[in-house]
């Protein structure tokens, strides 16, 4: 696995947490999870009780969604593992689902399965660190048109390098977390980052189309070669 790979996985990460299905909703989500409203949130964010109230059901809520990402991980190195010997036909079929899911990002193929939001449906009647926990479960165990194809070309890179799985989910996880995270501390201060989310999308829709072509072709390696060439010494580790 190279440095290029776990790069790729972190945007996305952060692609996710930006998308239009996600950060137009993230208020609401903090809210459900602290058992306060929006606007008390919002008024009341720099409280000491507020703050900690908000950054610890925060924290609840991303080991949640983190469970689940590492559990499909965890079984996609293991698929990879299992037929390695097909390794070159995994690598070419992970490459075309994630032109696929580029493709789709990018509005070009949207077949109406995938524009249908899945979820797990979870009324929780208390918050509580354990409900948050819980939720964040919820919240990742499902399908969104923004999120579900980044999550999926991620997995399908993790299926076609055995052993990658680990970082590649690790990267993701703290793209996606971070932001969420930070944001707790100013969650009146979304609505310019909303502005461009759907931009983010296409890009990242159309980044993931050149990966899966450099994955197909198997050029990635000499992308990664010539990454490092160029890169000053001072900045290699």
């Amino acid at each position: 696995m190279t440095d290029i790979h776990l790069g790729v996985a972190f945007a996305a990460g952060v692609a996710s947490f930006i998308s239009p299905c996600c950060l137009p909703l993230y208020p609401s989500y903090l809210s459900y999870i602290t058992g306060m409203s929006v606007q008390t949130l919002k008024t009341e964010q720099n409280r000491r009780e507020v703050r900690f109230r908000t950054l610890t059901h925060t924290l609840a809520f991303i080991l949640g969604f983190s469970v689940v990402f590492y559990t499909l991980g965890f079984g996609a190195g293991l698929f990879g593992e299992f037929f390695n010997q097909y390794r070159d036909l995994i690598r070419q079929l992970s490459a075309l689902l994630i032109m696929a899911m580029g493709l789709f990002l990018l509005g070009i193929f949207q077949p109406q399965f995938l524009l249908k939001e899945r979820k797990m449906n979870l009324k929780l009647n208390k918050a509580g660190y354990i409900g948050s926990f819980i939720f964040g479960i919820g919240f990742s165990a499902g399908w969104s048109p923004c999120v579900g194809p980044i999550l999926a070309a991620i997995i399908a890179m993790a299926v076609s390098e055995p052993g990658a799985w680990l970082g590649m989910i690790t990267a993701y996880t703290l793209g996606f977390a971070l932001p969420f995270f930070i944001l707790a501390f100013f969650i009146g201060q979304t609505r310019w980052i909303v502005r461009y989310s759907a931009v983010v999308m296409k890009v990242g829709g159309a980044l993931m189309l050149l990966m899966g072509v450099l994955l197909f072709t198997n050029k990635m390696t000499q992308i990664t070669i010539w990454l490092q060439s160029i890169t000053p010494e001072w900045l290699k580790f």
